[in-house]
């Protein structure tokens, strides 16, 4: 019982050790109003450490939300990177622009696509990409971790969140669609010797892969 209270314990500090400023804290309130749960603060950290990581002037975001992501990816970019973010919902792209323009980045670095991403992303070039991010539709996550594949450079990052999805994937007796989909995923990414990979056990999970 101590034990688990430690790892609660723990948890909880790693989500509070990288406080959130007022316009992420509003994003992610907007989001949460659109029934679109974004990333974790310490899953946002360590996007923005991947991006800062990478150099990332190029990066792709699939699931605009209403843009805690983005706002990470961007405070972890290059100065003159730009951020290509994804989302059927214009609402929630809208809700995007508005916490973008709050935090000051220039309209310049982001590009706001409004459409299906299995349709969008086979239109973005190939090996473009320095980092790409997925969080929209988890039925779709293996279509979309390909195309992200293509659309890195070698040396590139992926970075898959809810790769836990609500602790369901790691419970064998857990079968719905978006379960099955997650996990077998997973499985494809640790397996896949195209990339190096890790599970973070941030948040809902964030599962990284860097293309060889």
């Amino acid at each position: 019982m101590a034990d688990a209270m430690l790892n609660e314990a723990s948890l909880t500090y790693v989500e509070s050790f990288t406080p959130e400023d007022d316009v992420i804290l509003g994003a992610r309130e907007r989001g949460l109003e659109f029934g679109c749960t974004p990333i974790g603060a310490a899953g946002g950290a360590a996007l923005r450490v991947l991006a800062a990581a990478t150099g990332a002037r190029s990066v792709v975001e699939v699931g605009t939300g209403a843009g805690v992501s983005a706002l990470y990816l961007l405070g972890g970019m290059a100065e003159d990177g730009v951020l290509t973010t994804i989302d059927i919902e214009g609402e929630h792209q809208r809700a995007a622009k508005e916490a973008l323009t709050a935090a000051g980045v220039a309209p310049s670095r982001y590009r706001l696509i409004n459409g299906s991403a299995s349709e969008v992303l086979p239109r973005l070039r190939d090996a473009a990409y320095d980092l790409v991010l997925v969080d929209a539709d988890k039925t779709a996550y293996s279509v979309y971790y390909e195309q992200a594949l293509r659309l890195l450079r070698p040396g590139g990052v992926v970075a898959i969140d809810n790769a836990l999805w609500h602790d369901r994937v790691a419970d064998p007796t857990q079968r719905d669609a978006e379960t099955t989909v997650v996990r077998d995923l997973g499985r494809t990414v640790r397996d896949d010797d195209r990339v190096v990979c890790a599970m973070l056990g941030v948040g809902d999970g964030l599962l990284v892969a860097a293309k060889r």
